[in-house]
């Protein structure tokens, strides 16, 4: 699939799906139990990515992994990547798959870091970005 052909199904996508603004996103990390999905590729997450988001790229979402790790329907779920594209069709999959809580950041994470929002780095981590990859990860009762 070429970009261009990802940013038209996106645009298509974007009119069934929640999505929510950096301002929305970081109130929602902040008071709640959530998951965040970054779902850009290995060397975009490891240049940065919000704190606590779990490098799932959209194909592996396709793939239907999540269900692995995310049994629970009704887990809040926050998808993201560079500008809000792929997380769209990545939240859309998800709603697919059965899960309720799903909602794209709007604009990605440039849009995030536009607003002058954190963002860390797999250096930075100290579990390293394996960790933080498929493996086990636990945000209050969900646990992959």
């Amino acid at each position: 699939m070429t970009h261009k052909d990802i940013i038209k199904l996106a645009s298509e996508v974007k009119q069934h799906i929640k999505q929510i603004s950096p301002d929305e996103a970081e109130k929602t990390i902040q008071e709640n139990d959530v998951i965040i999905f970054d779902v850009r590729e290995d060397y975009e997450y490891q240049a940065g990515h919000l704190d606590k988001a779990k490098n799932l790229s959209w194909t592996e979402i396709e793939a239907k992994v999540v269900e692995r790790l995310i049994p629970d329907k009704s887990t809040p779920i926050i998808c993201y990547c560079a500008g809000g594209n792929r997380s769209a069709l990545a939240t859309n999959s998800l709603n697919k798959l059965g899960y309720e809580n799903v909602v794209s950041l709007e604009g990605g994470i440039t849009a995030w870091t536009n607003q002058n929002k954190e963002i860390t780095t797999a250096e930075k981590t100290p579990e390293g970005q394996k960790a933080k990859r498929l493996g086990d990860f636990k945000i209050g009762n969900h646990q992959g």
